[in-house]
Parts: structure tokens; C-alpha cells; sequence
């Protein structure tokens, strides 16, 4: 009996990843000491491991993303070994595309696969098993680097992948000394046509006699199992948690004895405690189907907080509940000592959790629930008199010109709402300080010329965070921060009871910034699915139930804006297509109730332009459920995709209107009015005008405002020129 871990965040106890990079970034850390401040990061990583668990990786650390490091190992990109050029393909101007790891809040960057010319440019695996001597080498395999690429034929698929596994076959006999290689296969879980299957056993049948390889899937089941059990691997990961089929098929089919399987019992994506006991009983069932088990986290662990050791503030009850990256590592090796026959009285201690306080339920919620009807799920009216009513009353002009919500956040304002949080700034001082800076936003968009104006959000730490502080039901840690993407991170809320709004959320800022100007200024508010999927959540109730009591709340905000006179109410629903199932047979029961509980947050009145931003997402499959989710304007991310995203709504037929990005602002870099201007025009060979707005992305928080300047700027000088032109 063996334990193995993987995953554990590359953040660091003191978020000092993050102070690294962007310090590197801002000149404040020369290269030498980002080196040694990373190699000082990787030992606490380790450590961590050693403490707990038998296995582990070793080379998970990245300096942006483990898909960007893999290309450049496999070629795709020139490894030049500075890392100026490796930061621009991460954020430079000819940045990667962003995208969502499989239905999680990580971004990945997306290789870009021009041609099947792969050689091993860059052996980091190599480098970092030689630098510890210890631990096993982890690799992304080439299904799931090849599958989450882009930029290859559909139809090539076969001679990409093939031409990759020479190069794999290099890399892996260079590792062949060590006990075993960590080959990431995540890919494996997604619906996986049979071709795809023929060319993972043959490439597997060839790769597995290299190197003793540790095939690790997670997220979901694999639906093509058995067909893996003759392949001359070590063992096989199989998440045990959230791919039930996994299970059925252990049952069913059993397992080789020649190999030994990685049990992922412990959840790496929610935050609740593990049943010590019931995660003991279901090890005990598998040990007469397999010849060798280890158990593990059922994915990977940088999913979650360091630790929920310093979290002082939070109640007594909620916290002995919890278990983050290093508790998850405790659990596996408290469930270690009872599958062995010790440790039964600290793993008692474990799962012993004080009552729950009555402020956990909320039973006039429940029954709220429970008494919807199909008409509240509903607009008043349909589409085009909706866009009739609407148009009457905003009076816009052609290609009309907004943001997305956000404008930066200055290390000022953020020091200030620390302060306010501390107490050491007074309400009135902090609130002084928050309108001066609308004022400030106003005045700065209506110089500019923009249409719809914002209010700039300066009060808000983080979309979600800011409205689940304003909600009952939901926890905050003070350090439980994860990365989102590069050294971007934020802190998920915990979601552990019943949700309920005690008082309006956004209507004070919101109406104080539209005083300022006769423009109409956008209500914003963030979704319900977002809020569910950037959150830990419950597991006593059905998630559909949680996401109706999100939306209630939020369409209760929706009504407050409209009685005080707010035009235009914008509902972000980024998370909408991340938290869909991997399996497309599971899609329909989950979009039935995510688009009606957007449906029941949306319930506007017709002549409330009601618009909805999504980013980073994969559009093509899922146009049906946008389209029903009878929004009036949708924005989305176009740049680094290119515009590309819009093929998808041509096909649609999407008749509502809709604003594509034109400025990246994930990148420092300001587009140059050509480039936005080139988005706009593939916009409108295969959009009406008429229903075409102008926008960036997503957020301008964690830009500059010498870059926000310039951008914006140009984006109302192209629209301007192109109602010229075809107004």
C-alpha cells in the first residue's frame, strides 16, 4: 500500500510564485534571483510531498503554463532559453490564445501546431529529475498536449500524433532511470473516437517498452478503460471520485494484476473533508479486483489552497470541515495508516466536525425553490420586441462602443481596501475614496466617446468574491488563494449553506456613477453559474437547487436596478461552458438547468437591455444553449483567437446582438487600431452591422491605465470610422 500525490500548487505558502514573476517582470528581481527564489519555491513543494505521501513528481513547476513549456520541449516554438522570448508567448503581443482546462477555472495557453515537424528542443523534464534525483518525471502526454493544440487540419489529426511519438520516444528512454515517468493523459476522459483509441494503443504498445510509465487521467472516467489493460505500462490513475464509470468498469472488467492502479479517492477540486472511513471501505472493495493499488488525490491538487492552517477567521465548525492541497497530502497518509491497521484514533479525530450553526439554513429559500414555476424562467417578451422597446429607449448608434465592466485597480485602491478591511480607514473615507474614482471613470469615458459606460468596479476585489461577501451562505479565507492563469489568482468563497440577499448589493455605486452623466451606465453583476463554479460548493444539495438559489438572489438585484432607473444591466457568465460535463452525454441534463437558472437571474423587464459576457471559452459546441439563454447583447473574447470564435455564431445563425472583443487584455500590450479593426471586419462579413458592438475582452482590472488609455482610444476611433463608412 503506497500513496501518491501530484499537483501541489506551484503558488507557494506566501504566494511567492506570483512576487517572483511579476517582480522579474517590473525589473524589481534580476533572473538570478527569480532562479533562486523558484529553486527555494520547488524544495517547499517537495517538502511538502516528502512529509506525506511515498510518490511524487518532480518538474511540475512552470514559469507561466505546463502546455506552453510542453511545446516548447516538443519544438512547436523556438526554445531560445531567454526568458524575455518565452513571457512573450505567454503575454506578449503574438500571445497564445487563453482557453479553460477541461471544465475547471485554470486558463491554459493553446499551442498552435502549424505543421508535424516535432523534435525534442528542450529536454526540461531531463533537467529537473537531474537536479533532484528524486521523485518521478512529469510529462504531458502527446494525446492530451495534441488534443487541447490547435491549428492542425481535423482530418491530420493521425499523422500529427504520429510524428509526435518519436520525440516522446527520445524524451522517455532519457528518463528510462528513474522508478517511473508521470505522463499527464487528462485528455483520455473526454469522448475519445474510436480512431483516437487505435492510435493511443499503438503509440502506448511502442512508448511503454521506452520507460516505465505512470498513465494518469483524472477529472472524469475513461470510457475506453479495459482497452488500456494489455499495454506494457507500470499502472494507470484513475479518478475514482468523479468518474463513477471508472468504478463500473474496476467491477466489471477488474484490473491487470501486472500493473498497479492509482486510486484517486481524495477530492484535488473541493475543498470538504474525505470520509476517512468510507474511503477505506472502497479501497477494501477494489483490493480483490487489482494486484497493486496506491491511492492519491483524484486530481491534481492545484485546484485548491496551500493550507487551511492560518485561517484564523473562519468559524469553528466550517474550518474542521475543510482540508486544502497539504491536508489532502495528510489524508492520504491517515488513509494509508488504516487500510494498514493503525492511526484508527487520528483518523477519527479527522472526521469528528462540531454541529453546524442554524445560520447554515435558511428554510423561506428552500420553499422559494421549490415554488418556481416555468413562467419564471421566462422573459416578458420575445426577442425582437424586446430589441424594438430597447432601442426606443437607448437610442445608440451603430457599433456601439462600451467595456466590459472593470477598469484598473491601482496599488492604491487595493492598499486602501485592506486598510477599510482592517479596520484602520473609515466607511466614509473608503467610500469618499471609491466615488472619487468613479467620478474619475465617468469623466474618463466620456472624453473618450464611449456608449455605455461603467462604473469601473473600484470597490470590488474579484467578481465573485465581491458578491458572495454580500450573500449569506458563503466563507472566505483570508490566504486561500489559486491560480487562475500565469501568476493571476484569486480566492474562491466556500458556498456552505443556503444563499439568501439581506440588502442590495451594486445599487449604491451604481447610481451614484449614473448621476454623473446623462450616458447610460451599465448595472454589473456576476451570474449564478460563475458563482457556483468559482466557489467551493456544498455537497448536501444538488447543484441545480444551489445554482436556483444564486439566481434568485441575483434577480432580485436585477429588480432594484430597474426601479431606480438603470437601462442596461449586464450579467457575466464566464464559468457557462467550463463547468459542462467532459462527457457530451451528460450535457443536456446540465444545460438544462444552468441556462434556466440564468433564465431565472435575467428576469428583466423587455425594455432592460439585458447583456451577458462570456470569455476564454470554446463557443463551437455549445451555440444552442447560448442562443436559449435569450440574452440581448452577449460579448465575448476575439482576439486571441482571432475572431475565429465568430465562425461559431455565423453557423448559429445567432440573432441577438453581439459584441466581439477587439483588445487582449490579458497582455500588457496595446493593440494597434489595424489589428481591432480587422476583428471588426470579419465581424461584419459574417454578422449584421446593426446588432455588432465594440468592446475589449473581459476586465480592465489588472491593466494599466497608460495601457487602458491608448486602447480604448483606438477602439472608438475604428468604430467611428466604421459608422462612417457603413452607417
Amino acid at each position: 500500500m503506497r500513496t501518491y500525490a501530484y499537483g501541489y500548487p506551484r503558488l507557494g505558502s506566501r504566494r511567492q510564485y506570483k512576487t517572483l514573476i511579476e517582480g522579474f517582470w517590473q525589473g524589481k528581481v534580476t533572473e538570478a534571483e527569480l532562479e533562486e527564489g523558484l529553486r527555494a519555491l520547488e524544495e517547499e513543494r517537495l517538502g511538502a510531498y516528502r512529509a506525506q505521501v511515498d510518490h511524487y513528481p518532480v518538474g511540475e513547476l512552470s514559469l507561466y503554463d505546463p502546455m506552453l513549456d510542453m511545446a516548447l520541449v516538443l519544438g512547436v516554438y523556438p526554445w531560445t532559453g531567454r526568458l524575455e522570448d518565452y513571457f512573450a508567448l505567454a503575454r506578449g503581443e503574438g500571445a497564445l490564445e487563453l482557453t479553460k482546462w477541461f471544465n475547471t477555472n485554470y486558463h491554459y495557453l493553446v499551442p498552435e501546431i502549424p505543421s508535424p515537424r516535432f523534435r525534442l528542443a528542450w529536454n526540461k523534464p531531463l533537467k529537473a529529475w537531474e537536479a533532484h534525483k528524486e521523485g518521478f518525471p512529469y510529462v504531458i502526454g502527446p494525446y492530451t498536449f495534441l488534443r487541447l493544440s490547435k491549428g492542425y487540419p481535423e482530418e491530420a489529426f493521425g499523422a500529427y500524433f504520429q510524428a509526435l511519438i518519436p520525440v516522446y520516444e527520445e524524451l522517455f528512454q532519457s528518463l528510462s532511470g528513474a522508478e517511473a515517468i508521470h505522463v499527464d493523459e487528462p485528455a483520455f476522459v473526454l469522448d475519445v473516437p474510436e480512431e483516437h483509441v487505435a492510435l493511443i494503443r499503438e503509440a502506448y504498445a511502442h512508448l511503454g517498452r521506452k520507460a516505465p510509465l505512470l498513465l494518469m487521467t483524472y477529472y472524469e472516467a475513461v470510457g475506453f478503460l479495459p482497452t488500456l489493460y494489455d499495454l506494457p505500462l507500470k499502472g494507470l490513475g484513475l479518478d475514482l471520485l468523479h468518474g463513477p464509470q471508472n468504478l463500473e468498469t474496476l467491477r466489471r472488467e477488474g484490473f491487470p494484476r501486472d500493473k498497479v492502479l492509482v486510486a484517486g479517492l481524495v477530492d484535488g477540486r473541493n475543498v470538504w473533508k474525505t470520509d476517512l472511513r468510507r474511503a477505506k471501505a472502497q479501497v477494501e472493495a477494489l483490493r480483490p479486483l487489482v494486484g497493486e493499488i496506491w491511492i492519491s488525490p483524484a486530481g491534481p491538487l492545484y485546484h485548491l489552497p496551500v493550507t487551511v492552517e492560518p485561517e484564523a477567521k473562519l468559524e469553528p465548525a466550517l474550518k474542521a470541515r475543510l482540508a486544502f492541497a497539504k491536508e489532502r497530502l495528510k489524508e492520504l497518509r491517515l488513509l494509508k495508516g488504516l487500510l494498514l491497521g493503525e492511526g484508527e484514533e487520528e483518523a477519527h479525530r479527522w472526521n469528528a466536525y462540531p454541529e453546524p450553526g442554524a445560520h447554515w439554513y435558511h428554510p423561506e429559500v428552500r420553499a422559494r425553490v421549490k415554488a418556481l414555476s416555468p413562467e419564471d424562467f421566462e422573459r416578458e417578451a420575445p426577442y425582437p420586441e424586446r430589441r424594438r422597446r430597447q432601442e426606443a429607449r437607448l437610442r445608440l448608434p451603430l457599433f456601439p462602443t462600451t467595456t466590459i465592466g472593470s477598469f484598473p485597480q491601482t496599488e492604491e485602491m487595493r492598499k486602501a481596501r485592506t486598510a477599510f478591511r482592517q479596520g484602520k480607514l473609515s466607511p466614509e473615507a473608503y467610500q469618499a475614496l471609491v466615488r472619487e474614482r468613479i467620478r474619475e471613470a465617468i469623466r474618463f469615458q466620456e472624453e473618450l466617446g464611449l456608449d455605455v459606460l461603467v462604473h469601473g468596479e473600484f470597490e470590488r476585489s474579484d467578481m465573485v468574491e465581491f458578491f458572495a461577501e454580500r450573500l449569506e451562505g458563503f466563507a472566505f479565507t483570508e490566504g486561500g488563494w489559486v491560480l487562475s492563469y500565469g501568476t493571476r489568482v484569486y480566492r474562491p468563497p466556500i458556498l456552505f449553506g443556503d444563499v439568501r440577499r439581506p440588502r442590495p448589493m451594486t445599487l449604491e455605486e451604481i447610481l451614484y456613477a449614473q448621476s454623473l452623466t446623462d450616458k447610460p451606465v451599465k448595472g454589473m453583476l456576476t451570474g449564478p453559474i460563475t458563482l457556483l463554479a468559482w466557489s467551493y460548493v456544498r455537497e448536501d444539495l444538488p447543484l441545480e437547487e444551489v445554482a436556483y438559489q444564486l439566481a434568485l438572489a441575483i434577480q432580485d438585484e436585477v429588480r432594484d436596478l430597474e426601479e431606480a432607473g438603470i437601462l442596461v444591466v449586464q450579467i457575466d457568465e464566464p464559468a457557462f461552458r467550463e463547468k459542462a460535463p467532459l462527457k457530451r452525454r451528460d450535457w443536456p441534463a446540465y444545460f438544462a438547468w444552468a441556462v434556466k437558472a440564468f433564465r431565472l437571474a435575467s428576469r428583466a423587464r423587455p425594455e432592460t437591455q439585458l447583456h451577458t459576457h462570456m470569455c476564454y471559452s470554446e463557443f463551437n459546441e455549445i451555440m444552442p444553449y447560448i442562443e436559449a439563454l435569450d440574452a440581448d447583447v452577449i460579448s465575448i473574447e476575439a482576439t486571441r483567437s482571432r475572431g475565429e470564435v465568430l465562425e461559431a455564431f455565423e453557423r448559429q445563425g445567432y440573432t441577438r446582438e453581439i459584441g466581439p472583443g477587439v483588445y487582449d487584455v490579458h497582455s500588457p500590450a496595446v493593440p494597434s487600431p489595424e489589428a481591432m479593426e480587422a476583428i471588426l471586419r470579419r465581424a461584419i462579413q459574417v454578422l449584421p452591422k446593426e446588432g455588432i458592438w465594440v468592446n475589449p475582452d473581459c476586465g480592465l482590472k489588472t491593466r494599466r491605465w497608460e495601457e487602458v488609455r491608448p486602447a480604448l482610444e483606438g477602439m472608438v476611433r475604428v468604430a467611428r470610422k466604421l459608422r462612417e463608412e457603413l452607417g
